[in-house]
């Protein structure tokens, strides 16, 4: 989002990982084949030394700029955003547990993040700046050095089993971020609707708004624990006098600096916060694992240069932290499948390009 920034976003965060912000219009129901890859350039193994948790690695998508691939609530198919030709910016698709049938979802126009499936599997829920302009939206302002951009523009819709699209939030500034309960009964998602980078929740069809967070600083990112009875999200809040005036500038440009991110549990309602991870790096998409007692994130800690982002999973308490892959650049956006058996997460291993980002599925083992 920036995906979640937005990227449930923050793929711009990642440097040269892949960038947020459509050239062509194409009908939702467009399907694209899958690229193909010659069988002699796929090497033997995609895992890595130490990663003993993953195995039967496979690659999803074989080029362009591929992220925060989610699992539907049966376990059988994807939704993820992609730049790909002819988009300028993300698009949203979604395909089968084998990369087969990558079909377009949202309309082609505008930037789009963080899509979820609804509990039916036939609804999908997405954040898109097509209604403020169909052109993707500017880069950020680089020269406020690493910035992420919190489009004004974006809004959530959910697109329906025919392609209609509607809109559950129409406030001014950015509405993205959103993911759905396991329990099937709300939505959590990230705004600036009360003047600064909060977490709400809402019913499917966007009513009962209720705030979640009200400390100063980025909330965001967030997912429902599997039983819904608690959100995990990524979090900074600035402490200093110098600070708080630096995201306040930042913030009436539109933009956000995601240099220190921290993970964070709260109860589905908003309270019971309390700080998971004490890293003091950049630590962004956590997810649960079906147990409940563990929760999977990607961060940079260890990394002098803060550009190896590497997938850890930690206890829900903060204890147990523990590296899952070793990849010597970029590993992010983990989710597991709601049975536990599978792992989806994005990479920019196995690159045929630089800045590369594709999708990568594993079976995982404890």
């Amino acid at each position: 989002m920036p995906t979640r920034l937005s990227a449930r976003s923050l793929r711009p965060a990642l440097a040269t990982v892949c960038a947020l912000v459509a050239a062509a219009a194409c009908s939702g129901n467009q399907q694209r084949p899958t690229p193909k890859r010659a069988p002699e350039q796929r090497p033997a193994s995609l895992l890595l030394p130490g990663e003993k948790h993953l195995r039967n690695l496979r690659q999803l998508t074989f080029g362009g700029e591929n992220a925060e691939a989610y699992f539907s609530f049966r376990g059988d198919k994807l939704v993820f955003q992609s730049a790909r030709p002819p988009f300028a910016c993300d698009q949203i698709f979604t395909m089968g547990l084998d990369g087969s049938n990558v079909t377009l979802v949202s309309t082609g126009k505008g930037r789009t993040t963080c899509a979820y499936f609804y509990p039916d599997d036939q609804r999908i829920l997405y954040s898109s700046t097509h209604l403020a302009s169909p052109d993707c939206p500017p880069p950020p302002d680089r020269s406020q050095g690493y910035v992420w951009p919190i489009y004004r523009g974006y809004d959530i819709f959910v697109r329906q089993p025919d392609g209609r699209l509607d809109r559950l939030t129409d406030t001014p500034g950015y509405d993205a971020e959103a993911t759905i309960s396991p329990r099937g009964d709300r939505i959590v998602f990230t705004s600036v609707r009360d003047g600064d980078l909060e977490l709400y929740s809402m019913k499917l069809d966007g009513s009962d708004v209720q705030r979640l967070t009200h400390e100063l600083g980025y909330d965001g990112g967030a997912f429902y624990s599997p039983d819904g009875s608690k959100i995990v999200y990524r979090a900074h809040h600035p402490s200093t006098p110098e600070e708080k005036a630096d995201y306040k500038r930042l913030l009436a440009r539109a933009l956000v600096r995601p240099t220190t991110l921290e993970i964070w549990v709260m109860d589905a309602d908003g309270s019971n916060k309390r700080q998971v991870t004490h890293l003091g790096a950049a630590s962004f998409c956590p997810f649960f694992h079906p147990d409940g007692k563990r929760i999977i994130f990607s961060s940079n800690v260890g990394d002098p240069r803060r550009r190896n982002f590497d997938l850890y999973i930690v206890g829900v308490d903060g204890s147990g932290l523990e590296r899952i892959t070793t990849f010597a650049s970029f590993d992010g956006f983990p989710m597991f499948s709601p049975d536990g058996k599978k792992l989806v997460f994005c990479s920019n291993r196995n690159n045929r390009k630089p800045h590369e980002t594709n999708v990568f599925i594993a079976d995982w083992v404890e």
